[in-house]
């Protein structure tokens, strides 16, 4: 399996239509094998249903959910599907389809130089964010990442965008050594991915804001709370080898 798209979905039913539409006609015009990897984070809506009957043509179409059925949070259903994925190289992208599959094109040749890791960004140079978010969810997001930088992630000007790319080697060597179940996830898991000496590329990609969101106001006091745990989990050495 070359390549695993993760997509995690929480009442999803009328977003989710147009995601998979594109995703699946995207890898079923490709030459390698892939799969699509849906993971049901404890929706009471007709999301399941929908994944259910979806015809996915040559590539592979799974639904995963947790064993309990309830909600458990964007980092531990991302972290549940990543687990069990079996690509080569493993994305995980947000449901809404704010950044499409095809901007995958732009990664490979990062890959193809060393890079174990390739994480999409609305504010790197060549970036395009066509639809911006309201002014003040942009200026918590610019505020957030200057504490992001200066307590877990250095040198990352986006580490909140639903795109994000790994070779499943490296996956495999994180995903036992992560905790956090909820928004502050993909500070995570660049911090674990840099600590434990994995090379992390920050790319442009093309970025349409969902009108939407299923991103509360609270989970930016969230996040700021789960990366003040990433900084002490790495200052007490959980993601050294």
């Amino acid at each position: 399996m070359h390549l695993s798209v993760v997509i995690p979905a929480l009442n999803e039913e009328k977003r989710l239509p147009g995601t998979l539409e594109t995703v699946v006609s995207y890898l079923n015009s490709r030459e390698y094998d892939s799969e699509i990897v849906v993971v049901d984070d404890g929706s009471t809506d007709g999301t399941a249903a929908l994944v259910r009957g979806w015809d996915s043509g040559k590539v592979s179409l799974r639904l995963i959910a947790h064993p309990d059925g309830r909600n458990h949070g964007k980092g531990a259903t991302v972290r549940r599907g990543f687990a069990e994925s079996l690509g080569e190289y493993r994305l995980f992208m947000d449901a809404d389809n704010s950044t499409t599959i095809d901007q995958i094109e732009g990664f490979w040749p990062f890959f193809d130089e060393g890079f174990d890791a390739v994480i999409g960004s609305r504010d790197v140079a060549d970036a395009d964010v066509v639809v911006h978010q309201s002014w003040y969810k942009e200026l918590g997001g610019k505020v957030g990442n200057l504490v992001i930088q200066m307590l877990a992630a250095p040198g990352i000007k986006d580490t909140q965008a639903g795109f994000k790319m790994f070779t499943g080697a490296c996956l495999d060597d994180l995903l036992p050594v992560l905790h956090i179940d909820r928004w502050g996830f993909d500070v995570e898991l660049i911090a674990a991915a840099r600590q434990r000496g994995y090379r992390v590329k920050e790319a442009p990609i093309r970025w349409v804001n969902s009108p939407d969101s299923k991103v509360p106001p609270n989970a930016y006091f969230q996040v700021f709370g789960e990366v003040w745990k990433v900084r002490q989990l790495r200052k007490a050495g959980a993601y050294d080898r």
